[in-house]
């Protein structure tokens, strides 16, 4: 089934091309389903690149999803048109009324900053306690997932000195759940960031099981599964170029940032990327999607108390 985004969200015309599979409102209406209500945090500052790639991710996942695109409201960056924003995006004070069967929590280029001192954190720890009520399902992408885990566990972020980037190997745990049900033994993700989480601190927390990570650029994927919760650190939804466009920005800035590590053919920055991600990027949303349908209420109006 596709996934229902509209019709003039420049996310629509690139899926389309793409092949990806969307429907219009219009003949989402006529079909006897009720989809899967998915709100997307967005706190990148390419809302519309980080959008597009996540619809494409929702997209390939077998059930009807309904996205709907979330901004703060005590926040609003530079990097996106006010157009596009007030045309496209709801604030969550918009929204705290309602109920959604999963939320996605994007990163944000704050990670180096203490959370207490982003200027959305208030309004961040509130969204946090109402999707604990008001959302079946929660998934929480690099910083926002080291967010999460700090608001709902007091799990802390160390500093790496040196950005972690690169296309990094990683091993899935032995006691792994169905999240990660197809996976290969070894699989490759995107990283891209300046701290860490350590297993140290998340292995004092008994309801946080460890489903993936790598011997060279740590933890990648954590399930909470009571709670519903899951996180991750690093970036399978990229697109194949995503690296590529960081570190000719990184090098423009004069950032320092070396080369991304088993990303470029040859390591040559004059070529194209080697893409390994897509398969197990498609396998793990199918899973999460999968799971939240078979598990969430018919009845949207029950979601937190089931």
């Amino acid at each position: 089934m596709p996934i229902k985004i509209p019709n003039d969200l420049p996310a629509y015309q690139i899926l389309e091309a793409e092949k990806v599979p969307i429907i219009k409102e219009s003949d989402a209406l006529r079909q006897d389903v009720r989809p899967l209500r998915v709100a997307l945090l967005n706190l990148m500052p390419d809302k519309i690149r980080t959008e597009t790639q996540l619809a494409r991710v929702l997209g390939h996942t077998p059930l009807q999803i309904e996205m709907t695109l979330l901004r703060t409201g005590s926040y609003t960056g530079r990097n996106t048109p006010m157009e596009h924003l007030l045309a496209f995006y709801q604030t969550w004070d918009e929204v705290k009324d309602q109920k959604f069967d999963a939320l996605i929590v994007t990163g944000a280029p704050v990670e180096q900053m203490p959370f207490e001192e982003v200027t959305y954190w208030p309004e961040l720890s509130e969204i946090l306690d109402w999707a604990t009520e008001n959302v079946h399902s929660s998934f929480f992408i690099c910083w926002g997932a080291q967010a999460a885990l700090f608001h709902y566990h007091g799990v802390p972020k160390y500093d790496l000195g040196a950005k972690m980037f690169g296309v990094f190997p990683h091993e899935v745990a032995s006691n792994a759940s169905n999240l990660v049900a197809g996976f290969d033994d070894v699989f490759h993700c995107p990283v891209s960031r300046y701290t860490e989480n350590r297993r140290e601190d998340i292995d004092l927390i008994p309801s946080l099981d460890i489903l993936a990570h790598s011997e060279e650029s740590g933890l990648c994927l954590i399930e909470e599964k009571a709670k519903r919760r899951i996180y991750i650190f690093n970036h399978l939804e990229y697109d194949g170029d995503t690296l590529k466009r960081e570190y000719l920005r990184d090098q423009e800035a004069n950032l320092g940032t070396g080369l991304p590590k088993y990303y470029f053919r040859n390591d040559d920055p004059r070529g194209e990327p080697v893409v390994a991600w897509r398969a197990h990027r498609n396998l793990l949303y199918g899973n999460w999607i999968n799971a939240v349908y078979q598990t969430t209420p018919f009845e949207l109006d029950r979601v937190g108390s089931v």
